[in-house]
């Protein structure tokens, strides 16, 4: 695989707040946060509300045996969800699936009804490949079609239990390929009884880690709940950015985001990779 090469000149972070009831607060300023790196201070050098910027989706869905029994509900919200979403001219989204191998079912498109078929076509069967879709739809789909570089809101849905038992690549790998991605991972786990399994830990690991958010509905006929409310964040975002201090040395660097306002949370991805400029680029 040839490696990934991001000059990181600035640093752009999109981010939510959301006051102590989960309420979205959009009317904040710049003057209103702080940035940190490595706990270090930044300026900030542009903050914008951000509620129009174009998306780039990946929608990943399980389907696997063990969402066997659930998936006819995941079908109908999947499908709900992109119809109200994708703006024709505007966004776009890819489908894959993942069952004992990850697989793309339909390249990026803004026409919502050859999605909308790709979602009617599957069939669940088969262990699961979690870590391989995230992995490749974060580096063969969504680096490729909205690159860092670029201004568009990346974002990944997934639809699973969050077990794995098939994959080639780690959990350590995907989540490392997703922060490479820049991509905001939604995770909706389909363990619809109530009970805290552990593929709930590693679906919750993903959103947080990636400044995404993470939901259990506790019936089937809430999983439309849970995608409204992802439609809803990805309307109701600020971006800033900043030029970092930290050299480009190719590590992973800390962020953190912080609201000068009592009883107010940021929800942002929590680093970026500084990578090291090419010798045929030196910018």
């Amino acid at each position: 695989m040839p490696p990934i090469r991001v000059l990181v000149e600035e640093v752009t972070v999109p981010f939510i707040v959301v006051d102590g009831r989960n309420r979205y607060v959009t009317n904040l300023e710049k003057e209103d946060f702080q940035v940190m790196e490595e706990k270090r201070p930044q300026q900030i050098i542009s903050f914008v509300r951000e509620n129009n910027l174009p998306l780039r989706l990946g929608l990943l869905i399980d389907t696997s045996n063990s969402v066997r029994d659930r998936f006819v509900f995941e079908q109908e919200a999947a499908s709900d969800f992109l119809r109200t979403m994708l703006r024709p001219g505007q966004d776009k989204a890819f489908l894959a699936s993942f069952d004992t191998m990850a697989e793309l079912v339909q390249d990026f498109t803004d026409q919502v009804e050859e999605l909308v078929d790709g979602i009617n076509r599957l069939r669940p069967g088969g262990g699961t490949a979690l870590y391989d879709a995230i992995y490749y739809g974060a580096r063969d789909r969504l680096l490729e079609e909205a690159p860092v570089s670029s201004n568009y809101r990346r974002a990944m849905i997934l639809l699973s239990d969050g077990e794995d038992n098939q994959s080639r690549f780690s959990r350590q790998q995907a989540l490392e390929m997703a922060r490479r991605a820049e991509v905001t991972i939604y995770a909706i786990s389909t363990n619809i009884r109530g009970l805290r399994m552990p593929g709930d830990k590693v679906l919750r690991e993903f959103s947080e880690e990636t400044g995404g958010s993470y939901f259990q509905p506790t019936r089937w006929e809430d999983l439309d709940s849970a995608f409204l409310e992802i439609e809803n964040e990805l309307r109701s975002q600020y971006s800033l950015s900043y030029r970092p201090t930290a050299p480009r040395d190719g590590r992973y660097h800390s962020i953190e985001i912080l609201p000068g306002k009592k009883g107010l949370k940021v929800r942002a991805r929590l680093g970026y990779f500084a990578n090291i400029p090419s010798v045929n680029n030196p910018r």
